[in-house]
């Protein structure tokens, strides 16, 4: 029953995983950062912006992705 449970959890955490990285932006800063333009006030705040809490949470789901995975392997 655990591991039905943990397995379906698995597979939204694989679903959610893929929008989010989906919905992030390129890493491309592009001619921009060459004249200074990457230290504007939307680079600054990045951590609060929507790109900020994208890559939050990208990072906790490939955290629960790969602790999952373990477990669900050692079941």
């Amino acid at each position: 029953m655990v591991k039905i449970i943990l397995s379906i959890v698995f597979v939204l955490i694989c679903i959610a995983l893929t929008v989010i990285v989906l919905l992030q932006e390129g890493k491309s800063a592009g001619l921009g950062s060459i004249g200074g333009m990457a230290d504007s006030y939307w680079g600054k705040n990045k951590g609060r912006s929507m790109e900020g809490n994208l890559e939050k949470f990208t990072k906790f789901a490939a955290i629960m992705f790969v602790v999952l995975a373990i477990v669900l392997n050692l079941l």
